[in-house]
Order: structure tokens, then C-alpha cells, then sequence
């Protein structure tokens, strides 16, 4: 990893190779004017191909004599010139072309990574190609194994061992950030006489921003040989740009000094890091360290890439199926409240019947429902008049739906008495009154902490100023934390958003019945659903309407004639002769109505809803009205349409990838793509039976795009047979 020991120093970016502790955090490692040696980089000027920037060595590294700078490609012999100039102009996705190539006279093999980088220009990046690639077998096999993994857990340990045997490292850790960026090492293997560092943490100022950043852009990175002499890109500066050339997607790039010093106080030689992406943001890293120099060629490279990818997808269906059966939950207990209003005439029954449903989807301690001034509780809690002291300090403090803190007591000191049941808290509002709320606990767990080295250990003392460097020592460092529960995931909290949005409108639906049956309390219940962001109207039995609340309003937007009775509601939506008919039947038969419309406003603008009609029975044939609950399905709408682009960009990844593949009749290759394709397919199978909604675009797109890096990186390998190493062909 490009793993640093931070400060806070301010000021402006210090330049690649002048930061120290204080200001590293924003050092320009991605402008580094230099390379590691173990390849040659060319900076070609569009559309003649001559070289404007190169490495130094740039014509030892490639046999070749002379001064580069100022030479066409063309002149150096070999076929690299005419398998580069298509690329001159041309445009280049994310991943960097990657050619076999020969060059000089006589003629030498290179592999050749192909980018253009911002500002202008063709970086041409060549190493010494590897053996010929075939353990297309061995990647099966691993994809395989992460499509059986069940859990996360199997996932990282089975992809650890599998990295561990593909790229021969002598320690391989799966590197996990939680939600606050610190690291874990997750899973591990290693050599026997290592010191394991299997659960350790690493605080998240070992690893800055900008490394976090390029780590997603360049997802694999590679120093073979910790002791390396950098050596600088001439002129140093870019002819196109007059500023230092932008190495993001260099794999040669040099590291920064202050990370190198960081590996050299590991013990560590050579290092690999592997990027996993989910849900298009950097999930953890894979890690691996080896105690001798350790070059991998550009083929295992990719292979590592390749596999990432297949992890990230696997990982992405494993979150969302837990997220799923989450969801699932939430659903059931909401309609246990719907069936005990029908039965009971109270929906509270319902949501405290048993403890574990209430509990288990956000892993709580103890819950409680404060409402109407009443509060009621399941589990481990403080006492009645501590939980309306917590209620009215949260009231404040619930300003984006759900409010969470792992130390309540770091919150307010007043609270501290209270961390053996109510360390952790959760809370979300349930209705318009403030007051109401449900909140979660989470008991205090004292726990120890082992971290890589002391963590607040910023500088190594020297007498020698150069020697200024991060902690010298990761021997364990154990920490004792005290005062804070278990922290909340961004499952946890998605659960506590869910069940307070099913809360919400089970309150509306029961609040509307009451309008209908309680009149000795009409303006309080009406001003609770005109309150409601839940788009409500109730009508009486004659059809008029007692209240539209302003929610609904907001989507009939303004400028539209007022809504008095139901007769007035299908001028509103487009099918307003069949709306009017299923309207006749809510009122004449007494069957609720469940169905989707489409509403369209004053400005022509259509919405899809999701309309939920009851009519309210107080005898077999007396109705006392109607309830229409309306649920706008944009989201939902969206998330189609992204299912929809999904299965397109699948069907497009594997019409893409045909030709090559087949073209170079390697059937292995075929049976790898489908593997993928099946991966993706189930992760996309886990995140559309969830039901939120909101995040299903995004995740499905990460996938569609993963699975079309996959087949780029695919498409560069040379899998199989021995032959398909001759010049001319994308590596």
C-alpha cells in the first residue's frame, strides 16, 4: 500500500519528493518527474510519433544507442512504430492499452502500456515480457471459488490464498476500510515465520486521499525492489504542458520517498497492491508484501486485475444480499403493524410482539418507541425518564432522518452513567412531532483494539534531520477502548432509515383512520397528516374529500383547480377513464385498490406513483370512508431502467469480447468470460431483490462497469497457448 504517517501541517501541495510529516498528506505523488528502472517510459508528440520525454536511461533499458529525445518512433526499428500510431489520435478508455512489441535492431520483445495522459501526448511505457500465460485453469478455478463463497469472510481468506499461489508474495492481506477509511487487515497468509498481522489496524492517515484516489484510477501498483534509484524523466518537465507530466495511470511511477521509508521500517522489499473496487468507491486493497526483490510481469498483472474485479462483484452481491434480508425483515414487521391495526386497532402491538425483530436488523441491544408522549421498550434499556431525556437531546439533533453516535456519553457527559445499556445510539423520527422517534441501543464493548504500530507515534527520533521518517516500529500496539459500543454500518443505518419509513406511514394510515372514527379529536390527527411527508387524502363515505394534505399538493404542483371530492382526482392522472373506474369499485365493492398511476401536473410533468386505496369498514355494510395513500416510484422507475442498461452492457461486454476471443480460438477464454458474466448476473440477481431503491442504480451500475473492465483486461491477456506470444498482437 502507499501507506504514509500523516500530519496536519497546512499550506499549499508540496511537490513529489519535498513533503515531510507535516504537509505529506498532500504531496504530488502523482507528478513523481521519474521512474522505477525496471522499464523505460516515451512521451510521442501527435500525429509524427516523435519523442519529446523519455525516461533517462530510457535507450540503455531498450538496447538501443543515442539520445532519444527528438527521434521518431519510427526510427527505432522493430514493429512498435506501426502498432503505435493507430493510437496516436485515437481515443483510450480507462485501461491502458497494452501491446507485444519488438524494437531495435536486432529486434528485442517488450511488453508496451499505451495512455494518453492530461495535458497531451502518448506515454508508451515498455518492459521485458514475461513466459508465456497459461494458467487460464488456475483463473477458472479461482473465479470459481469466490462465486461458492458464502460469506465475506470465506471470500477474502479463499482470495488471499489464491493471490498467495498466483503471485508467489511472501505475505498476501486482504486490507478492509471501514466507514471512518481506517484499515484492517481482514484476511491474511504468509510465510510460516512471519509475524502475523492478521487484525490489525492501520488509522486511515496512513494511506492519504491522493493515493486513495489514483488506487481507483490505477488499480494495480507495483515496487519490485524497495531500494530502487529513481531515476528522473528528461526534460523534467512536459513539452505539452510546461509542467511535470501527470503519471496517474504510469505503472512505472516512482514512490513517494516518505512511503518507501514507511515499507523500509516494515522490513518489507518489494510490494504489490491490488485495488477492490464496490460500488464504484475503493473497498479495501489487496495487499502484498515480499521480503527480497519481487518483479510480476504485465500478463499476472492483469490476471490480479481481473480478479479484483470478479472479488468486487462477488463482495457487492454478498452486502447487498445481507442488506437484502435486512430489508426483508422490515417488510414482514411492517405488515405485522398493517394486519394489527385491522385486528387491534393499534399498530404498537405489533412492533413489540417480539424483541428480535426489532433488534436483529440493526444487531441493537434494546429499542424504544417514545410517541404521543407514551414510551414503550424491548431489550436491554436505561430507565423510562432516561430514555425521554435521551429523546428530548436527540431532538435537535435528527436533522438528515437518522442520527448515530458509537459514544453517547462523548456526546454529552451527562450520559456517561448510561454506557452499560445506551453507549451506541440510533435514532429516527416517525412522524411531524419531533418528539416521536424510535431509537436503537447498543451496550458499551470494552474491547481491545490492535493496531500496526503505535498510531499516534508520528516521528522516529534521529540526530540526523534527513532521518526524519514515520513510526519505525509495527510491532502490535494494543489499545483499550472504552465508553462506545460496537460502531453503526451503513447497513445499520439503512435498516434504521427503512423501519423508520415503514413506522411513518403505518402512523399515517392509522392517524387516517382515526379522522374517520375519533371526530372529538379531528384537528389534532388532521394537523399530524397535513405534517406527514406521506402524500395522504382521506374522504368520507360520500366521496368528499376531509383532507388532501400538503404532500400530495407538492405533486400536483401549483396552478391546478383544488381537489374536493374523489370524482375530481382522475382529471389529474393519464388514464383518467380507467383511474375513474377503479375508483367506483373502491367505492361500490369496498376492495382495496393497489396498482400503479401516472399523475400529470399543470406543467405536462409525469410521475410515476404507487397508489395504496382502503376504504375503512366500521360495520359488513357501513364504510365510514376512504384512505389513498400515494408512493412515488421515480427511484423505483430508475432502478428499472438501470436493470434495463445493466443487461444491455452485459449483452454488449459479450459481444465485444466474441471476436477477439474467438479470433485467437481460445475457448478457455470463452469459458472465463462466462464465469464473469455469471458473477455479475448473481450479484445483480442479490441487489435488485433488495428493496431500497434508492442505491439499486449505483450498485448495478458499478457492476455493468466492472464487468466491462473485466473484459478489457481479459481481451490484454494472452491466455493459454505458448504460440500466441509473437509480435504484433494487444498483450
Amino acid at each position: 500500500m502507499e501507506a504514509r504517517d500523516l500530519g496536519s501541517g497546512q499550506g499549499t501541495s508540496p511537490a513529489f519528493g519535498t513533503a515531510n510529516l507535516s504537509n505529506c498528506e498532500r504531496e504530488q505523488i502523482h507528478l513523481a518527474a521519474s521512474i522505477q528502472p525496471h522499464g523505460a517510459l516515451l512521451l510521442l508528440r501527435a500525429p509524427d510519433g516523435v519523442i519529446v520525454q523519455c525516461s533517462a536511461q530510457a535507450s540503455v533499458f531498450l538496447g538501443l544507442s543515442g539520445d532519444l529525445l527528438g527521434t521518431p518512433l519510427k526510427a527505432l526499428g522493430g514493429d512498435l512504430w506501426a502498432l503505435v500510431r493507430p493510437y496516436l489520435g485515437a481515443s483510450i478508455d480507462a485501461i491502458p492499452v497494452a501491446l507485444r512489441c519488438h524494437l531495435g535492431d536486432p529486434a528485442q520483445s517488450f511488453t508496451a502500456l499505451l495512455h494518453h495522459p492530461r495535458g497531451g501526448g502518448l506515454v508508451i511505457e515498455l518492459e521485458r515480457p514475461g513466459p508465456p500465460f497459461g494458467a487460464s485453469s488456475q483463473i477458472e478455478q479461482a473465479i470459481q471459488v469466490f462465486l461458492g463463497a458464502t460469506t465475506l469472510q470465506v471470500l477474502c481468506d479463499e482470495a488471499a490464498r489464491v493471490f498467495e499461489d498466483l503471485t508467489g508474495y511472501d505475505r498476501v492481506m486482504v486490507y478492509r476500510f471501514d466507514e471512518a477509511g481506517h484499515g484492517q487487515v481482514f484476511s491474511e497468509t504468509k510465510k510460516s515465520d512471519l509475524e502475523a498481522f492478521l487484525g490489525n489496524r492501520y488509522p486511515s492517515t496512513d494511506i492519504p486521499q491522493i493515493a486513495r484516489r489514483l488506487y481507483e484510477q490505477n488499480r494495480v501498483r507495483l515496487l519490485s525492489d524497495i531500494n530502487y534509484q529513481p531515476e528522473p524523466l528528461e526534460p523534467r518537465l512536459s513539452p505539452f504542458t510546461g509542467e511535470d507530466l501527470d503519471m496517474s495511470l504510469c505503472f512505472l511511477r516512482s514512490v513517494s520517498p516518505i512511503h518507501t521509508q514507511y515499507l523500509k521500517n516494515m522490513g518489507v522489499g518489494a510490494t504489490l497492491v491490488v485495488s477492490l473496487m464496490v460500488g464504484g468507491k475503493l473497498w479495501g486493497l489487496i495487499s502484498c508484501h515480499h521480503y527480497s526483490t519481487r518483479f510480476l510481469p504485465f500478463e499476472m498483472r492483469a490476471v490480479c486485475e481481473l480478479l479484483a474485479e470478479v472479488m468486487g462483484t462477488r463482495i457487492t452481491a454478498l452486502e447487498s444480499f445481507t442488506q437484502g434480508q435486512a430489508e426483508l425483515s422490515v417488510r414482514r414487521l411492517e405488515q405485522r403493524m398493517v394486519e394489527s391495526i385491522s385486528r387491534d386497532g393499534d399498530w404498537r402491538s405489533a412492533l413489540f410482539d417480539s424483541a428480535r425483530s426489532l433488534l436483529l436488523p440493526l444487531n441493537a441491544t434494546g429499542a424504544a418507541l417514545l410517541f404521543e408522549g407514551q414510551v414503550l421498550t424491548t431489550g436491554e434499556v436505561p430507565a423510562t425518564e432516561k430514555i425521554r431525556d435521551i429523546g428530548r437531546w436527540l431532538e435537535p439533533q435528527i436533522t438528515q432522518g437518522v442520527y448515530a453516535t458509537a459514544s453517547l456519553a462523548a456526546e454529552d457527559a451527562a450520559f456517561a452513567p448510561l454506557i452499560g445499556v445506551a453507549s451506541g445510539v440510533v435514532a429516527t423520527r416517525i412522524s411531524g412531532d419531533a418528539s416521536d422517534m424510535l431509537i436503537w441501543f447498543r451496550s458499551e464493548r470494552v474491547r481491545t483494539v490492535t493496531w500496526g504500530g503505535n498510531p499516534f507515534q508520528k516521528v522516529s527520533t534521529s540526530d540526523d534531520p534527513l532521518e526524519l521518517s514515520p513510526r519505525r516500529s509495527f510491532a502490535q500496539w494494543h489499545q483499550v477502548v472504552e465508553g462506545t459500543s460496537d460502531p453503526w454500518t451503513a447497513p445499520d443505518l439503512t435498516a434504521a432509515r427503512l423501519i423508520g419509513a415503514s413506522v411513518t406511514d403505518v402512523i399515517v394510515q392509522f392517524r387516517s383512520v382515526r379522522i374517520l372514527i375519533a371526530q372529538d379529536q379531528l384537528e389534532q390527527v388532521l394537523r399530524e397528516v397535513r405534517s406527514s411527508d406521506q402524500h395522504v387524502i382521506v374522504a368520507d363515505a360520500g366521496g368528499q374529500i376531509l383532507e388532501a394534505n400538503p404532500a400530495f399538493a407538492s405533486l400536483l404542483g401549483s396552478g391546478n383547480r383544488p381537489v374536493k371530492t374523489l370524482d375530481d382526482l382522475p382529471y389529474y392522472f393519464t388514464d383518467p377513464a380507467e383511474f375513474q373506474r377503479r375508483l367506483q369499485i373502491l367505492r361500490r365493492s369496498r376492495q382495496p385498490w393497489r396498482g400503479e398511476v401516472e399523475l400529470e401536473n399543470a406543467k405536462g410533468e409525469r410521475k410515476p406513483l404507487l397508489l395504496r386505496a382502503d376504504p375503512v369498514i366500521s360495520s359488513p355494510d357501513r364504510a365510514l370512508g376512504f384512505v389513498l395513500l400515494f408512493m412515488d416510484l421515480t427511484e423505483r422507475k430508475a432502478a428499472d431502467a438501470a436493470r434495463r442498461r445493466f443487461q444491455e452492457g452485459i449483452l454488449q461486454s459479450h459481444r465485444k469480447s466474441k471476436g477477439p476471443l474467438q479470433s485467437q480460438n481460445d475457448l478457455m477464454a470463452q469459458s472465463l468470460l462466462s464465469t464473469i458474466i455469471e458473477n455479475a448476473q448473481l450479484a445483480a440477481l442479490e441487489i435488485t431483490d433488495g428493496i431500497d431503491t434508492g442505491r439499486m442504480p449505483n450498485l448495478l451500475e458499478s457492476v455493468r462497469a466492472s464487468v466491462a473492465r473485466t473484459v478489457e483486461v481479459l481481451e490484454q491477456l494472452s491466455l493459454g497457448s505458448p504460440e500466441a506470444g509473437g509480435g504484433g498482437d494487444r498483450a
